[in-house]
């Protein structure tokens, strides 16, 4: 996971880690640890909310939860 793409993405849309927190349905101490872990323990139906809230590309949400493809 690219946690500082997921940072950014959240500065380009002015969405909060509180915001994005309320938004997927968990603490902010929570998600806080979470984007510190590199996002190790998020769920996929976290991953499909913060990609929604973020209004994500596909090729954008790929790049922050998956990385860049493996040959």
């Amino acid at each position: 996971m690219n946690i500082l793409k997921l940072k950014a993405a959240m500065v380009e849309r002015g969405v909060s880690i509180a915001e994005l927190a309320d938004q997927i349905g968990i603490n902010r101490a929570t998600l806080y640890r979470k984007m510190a872990a590199q996002g190790e323990s998020f769920t996929i139906g976290e991953a499909e909310t913060i990609t929604r809230v973020l209004h994500l590309s596909a090729a954008d949400s790929s790049a922050i939860f998956f990385g860049p493809p493996v040959a």
